[in-house]
C-alpha cells in the first residue's frame, strides 16, 4: 500500500491534493507501518457500503461477464479465467469508466 500511495502522490500536480477513496481492508488501515505522503489524504468509506465504492462494481461486472456460472478443472483454469476477464476489461477504458464514474464525484478544479 505504501508503495501505491507513493505512486499516485508521484503523480499529483504541484500545489494539488489527492484524496483517496478506501474500503476498510487490512492494508488500508492507518497506523505505523502506513505512510502516506503530504499530498494525499484518505478518506475511508462507511462500513458495508459498497454502493459507495466503484471497484465493487467492477467486481461485479467480471463475475457477471465472465467468471460466473461456470466449472473450471484444474487452479490453472481458475487463473487463466481471471487473467482473460481482466485483460478484457483492460482493453475496454470507456467501460470502466461507465461502470466506476459516479455524477457526484466531480474534479474539483480552483
Amino acid at each position: 500500500m505504501n508503495l501505491h500511495l507513493a505512486e499516485i502522490a508521484r503523480h499529483v500536480a504541484p500545489g494539488a491534493h489527492a484524496v483517496v477513496v478506501l474500503d476498510g481492508a487490512g492494508w488500508h488501515q492507518t497506523g505505523v507501518k502506513l505512510k502516506i505522503p503530504d499530498n494525499i489524504s484518505l478518506l475511508p468509506l462507511p462500513p458495508y457500503s459498497p454502493e459507495l465504492n466503484p471497484v465493487e462494481n467492477i467486481w461485479q461486472y467480471l463475475k457477471q461477464n465472465y467468471l460466473s456460472n461456470r466449472i473450471f478443472e484444474t487452479y490453472e483454469d481458475i487463473v487463466d479465467a481471471c487473467c482473460n476477464a481482466w485483460n478484457a476489461l483492460m482493453a475496454a477504458p470507456d467501460r470502466i469508466r461507465s461502470i466506476a464514474q459516479r455524477d457526484w464525484a466531480k474534479a474539483v478544479m480552483p
